[in-house]
This record gives structure tokens, sequence and C-alpha cells, in this order.
């Protein structure tokens, strides 16, 4: 095991008998032995004490449009400050960013990243011109510590929180975030512990918990399905995955993104667009109000009135080309299009 040049104690875990620890940041749970780590391999059991391994150690600092995230409905147009340390809680075999979340799984739990305290981050994401911080590219779960502290002093200096998650936290971390957090947009892999179990190491349940669980307590949530070929592209499939978002709330946007091979799923093509164009009738079917097709720039981005179809906010990949908007309404119907808008949109 390398040497670990900075570490913090950990939140949300318990000491257990014979120098054990529960975590209680995931839905995993981990029961975690001494000299241990835990699933996501960033967070270990050091003489009976749960520590971060990532705690100010970040490997991503980058400036993105909004909706890369995707959030479409929230503040449009304008950049976020993307964030990530290395590590997982999830070993997804068609990982886009597996050279960081899986590079301590893969590097006998080495870790990256040069040490930027959370004042620092906020500073420089201020200077970056930046509307939002965002906790992206990686789980931000198994970085809590440094994430929560980070949240704090966003809010404190007027910049906005948002997630980009897969979802697989416990009601203890959701507790200790929703306060700070304005938006996520949540991975929801399919609808079956089939996939879940298969492709990407954990069930589905906790994730739809979170899904409700920041919905309901006033966090602005758009969800994000990738698509994959003979994985979760069968129609019932797709129906019932919009069915379960409906089940929280119709007003909920679906993202179903297409799939390109990736890390150790490279034995099967990329989705083909018209599966991507019958998964959004599906979901509009099921009564989604908002359903976007993703990864294919130019088709399925715009944002339409659910009650007219009038076009509304008109993307080409993450660019908005035209903000039609009348405070907050369709300018066509009067309806309102549900999000979180600047007071002048």
């Amino acid at each position: 095991m390398p040497p670990v040049r900075a570490m913090s104690e950990a939140i949300l875990y318990e000491r257990l008998t014979d120098q054990r620890v529960r975590c209680h940041a995931c839905s995993h749970c981990c029961i975690i032995a001494e000299g241990e780590s835990g699933v996501c391999c960033v967070r270990r059991n050091v003489d009976g004490k749960l520590v971060s391994l990532v705690y100010e150690r970040p490997v991503a600092q980058e400036v993105d449009p909004i909706e890369k995230k995707p959030l479409f409905h929230f503040y449009p147009g304008t950049r976020a400050y993307s964030v990530a340390t290395v590590g997982c809680n999830f070993s997804c075999l068609n990982c886009q960013n597996s050279y960081i979340s899986q590079y301590p799984r893969e590097h006998e739990g080495r870790i990256l990243g040069e040490r930027v305290s959370s004042v620092q981050l906020v500073a420089a994401a201020k200077d970056s011109g930046s509307h939002t911080i965002a906790y992206t590219y990686t789980e931000p779960t198994i970085a809590i510590e440094y994430v929560l502290e980070t949240m704090r002093l966003a809010k404190e200096e007027g910049l906005a929180n948002v997630w980009v998650s897969n979802g697989y936290f416990t009601a203890e971390t959701a507790e200790l975030i929703v306060p700070y957090l304005d938006a996520a947009n949540i991975d929801l892999k399919g609808i079956s512990d089939r996939v879940y179990h298969d492709v990407v190491g954990g069930n589905v349940r906790p994730v739809l918990d979170t899904i409700e669980r920041l919905h309901d307590a006033g966090v602005w949530v758009e969800v994000t399905t990738l698509v994959i070929p003979e994985v979760n592209d069968a129609h019932d499939e797709l129906h019932w995955t919009a069915e379960a978002v409906v089940g929280i709330s119709p007003r909920i946007p679906w993202h179903v993104s297409r799939f390109f091979p990736a890390h150790r799923m490279v034995d099967r093509p990329p989705t083909p667009v018209a599966r991507l164009q019958e998964a959004c009738r599906i979901g509009r079917d099921a009564g989604l109000r908002y359903v976007y097709l993703g990864n294919v720039p130019g088709e399925g981005e715009t944002t339409l009135c659910p009650q007219c179809g009038a076009q509304v906010l008109l993307r080409s990949g993450y660019l908005i080309r035209e903000n039609r908007l009348n405070e907050g309404a369709c300018p066509e119907c009067g309806e309102p299009i549900d999000g979180i808008w600047f007071p002048s949109a």
C-alpha cells in the first residue's frame, strides 16, 4: 500500500469491535477492517479510525457549461466550476471517466491530486466567473468531508452548488448536503437490480430513494439514463424507468443519453439514434414533461413547452442559441416552465 500524504478523519461512520468501522456515507455501508479501505478505495480504516484519503486532493478543476452536467433547467447558459477527486463507490463497466474514478482501485490504492483547500477552490471558482461549483466527473459522496466544507463556503460567497451523482448515498449524507445543495443530476442506470448488479455494483432502490428525497427537499433534480444496447434499452426497461421518474414527479427532466464503448464495455456499438428517439417518446408517453436526447449534438436538446409544444430554450450542443422564456413561462401560451431561472427569464 503506497504512503498517504494527507488524511482527514471522516464523518458519517461508527466504530465497531475489533477496530472495525462502518461507513455511512454511501449505501454500501461498508464494514472496514483496520488497514483496509471501503468499496470506494478512498476511505480507509487507520488504527480504528475512518479517514478520507482525498480530503483537499482534487484531481480535476475545469470550467464547463452547466448544460454539460447535464442540467437544462438550472440557470441555463451559465458556467460551472467542475471539481473531482479520484475514486468512486461504483465500478461501472462503461465508465467514461474510469482513468480517475477507478484509479485507486486499479493502481493499488494510489491517490492523485495536489493539495487545494476549500478556500482556494471557492476563490478559483469565483475568479473563473462561474455561477456554480459542480461536484462531478467522479462520485462526490466519497469525498463528502471536502465537498461539504466547500459547499458551505461556496454558499457564503454567493455561489450555487450542484452534484452530478450516481445517487447511491444515504439519508444521513442527504441531510448534510441538502441545506447547501441547489441542484443535482442523478444517474439512473436502469430500473432493474440486474442492470445494477451486472454493470454497476449496487442496486437501484437507494438511487430512487435519493431522487425522491432530494426532490421532496426542494433541490432541483434532473435524471440521466445512459441507454446501453442489450443492457437497458428494451422497451419495457425504458418504460419502467420513465414511470419510476414520473412516480416521483413528472416535472423532473429526463436525459436519455447515447452510449459509446468505453472502459471494460467495448464489445457493443454506440446506441442507435433511433433507439434514443424511441426512448424519448416512451418518456413523454409515460407523462414526463421534459425529455432530452443526450450525446447526439444538434438533436433532442431544445426545451419544448409541455402545453403547446413551442420552442422555449433552443440549444446547440452545450450552447444556448435562444432563450425565449418569459418570466419563467412559455412565450406562446404562458405555461410555467419548471426550473430555476434568473429573475429576468
